[in-house]
């Protein structure tokens, strides 16, 4: 009988049903109701150079979709960094992906720095949002680009989807260089920008 229990607990449930109860208990954390398409994910994916990508950041990484597909494509020898401020997401990624790349970080993206500096690293490679920006408090969206602009090496990236343009301004004061493409087939149709210091 406790062997049955412990098989129950050990089993996660469906990723997207996981996702769909956070939302509803606090959708200010996610700002949609379902995990970003695989035409967003790819999207995001082909701007990384990730044959020199040693460290990668990622904020707000939810059930794992960008996660997944980061280390299906990342170095042998580099590391990645998910930071979730969700207890429930940080327990499910901990429990169902297991890479020694891979480390979560219950915390905020706010302290990146202080975060990577606890690993031992100085300096992201690139960084991947999925934070809705447009939802949270305008000091806190400065505060989180100013400190991912200060992580990054002078080649590396901020790559991130909104489904507005409220961020851009925030983004142009921070970054010498702001590219945007536009990606129809997700829920909602999503913005991607790609910052560089």
């Amino acid at each position: 009988m406790q062997a049955q229990a412990a098989k129950k607990v050990a089993i996660p449930g469906s990723p997207a049903a996981l996702f769909a109860r956070n939302f509803f208990k606090n959708p200010s954390m996610l700002g949609s109701i379902v995990p970003s398409s695989r035409f967003l994910v790819n999207d995001i994916m082909r701007q990384v150079d990730w044959g020199r990508a040693h460290v990668i950041v990622e904020f707000g990484p939810g059930v794992g979709t960008f996660t997944r597909e980061a280390l299906k494509r990342m170095r042998h020898d580099a590391m990645l960094v998910v930071i979730e401020l969700n207890s429930d997401f940080v327990e499910y990624l901990k429990n169902t992906i297991r890479d020694p790349r891979l480390r979560v970080v219950h915390g905020s993206a706010a302290d990146v720095r202080r975060i990577l500096a606890e690993h031992g690293i100085a300096y992201a490679d690139c960084i991947i949002s999925s934070l809705p920006f447009t939802l949270l408090p305008e000091e806190q969206r400065w505060e989180i680009v100013s400190e991912s602009r200060d992580v990054l090496k002078p080649q590396g990236a901020l790559l991130l989807f909104q489904y507005s343009r409220v961020l851009l301004p925030c983004l142009k004061s921070s970054f010498s260089s702001v590219r945007s493409n536009f990606q129809l087939f997700n829920i909602l149709p999503a913005l991607i920008f790609h910052c560089t210091p």
